[in-house]
């Protein structure tokens, strides 16, 4: 059957219909010239740049230690879910440059660009890192402030005289 003929019946379409398989995209390991894998993680107005190798497991964050960049401990557990939940923690150094935001918004970006590091290293790891939730950039962003109130969305207090 050619392709300008119509299909008349349902018969006839089993016999023109081939099934067209589509492949799963393949996931390839991306390092530097240094052996590092790169990637850059947002969050709010925080912006982090993340380079992991293979190491001890130190975090080093705008050249200190995350312990003392940040302090929370909050923080520094949302630091090491990425890593925790593959179980890599003391298999990979971490280095990390951010800047922009605060310090909440400064943990989320440096955990989303670990997250996608890791996956840059070892493409194997995705469907855990997926289902954790980690490649998944938080797009919440601060609500402009409109004319006419107080902030983006309280008025000014009402008064009647």
């Amino acid at each position: 059957m050619s392709d300008t003929e119509t299909v008349n019946s349902l018969e006839e379409l089993a016999t023109v219909a081939t099934p067209v398989e589509v492949a799963a995209p393949v996931y390839v390991q991306k390092l530097d010239a240094q052996g590092r894998a790169y990637a850059t993680g947002k969050r709010k107005d925080a912006i982090a740049r993340v380079w992991i190798k293979p190491g001890a497991g130190r975090i080093t964050i705008n050249g200190r230690e995350f312990e003392t960049y940040f302090a929370r401990p909050v923080l520094q557990m949302i630091l090491r879910q990425p890593v925790n939940a593959v179980d890599r923690a003391t298999q990979y150094d971490i280095v990390a440059t951010v800047s922009g935001g605060g310090l909440s918004g400064q943990a989320g970006a440096v955990r989303h660009g670990i997250s996608k590091a890791l996956l840059a290293y070892e493409p194997d790891l995705r469907p855990i890192l997926k289902k954790g939730g980690f490649l998944t950039r938080d797009s919440r962003v601060v609500e402009r402030k409109k004319y006419g109130k107080a902030k983006a969305r309280r008025s000014f207090q009402f008064s009647k005289r």
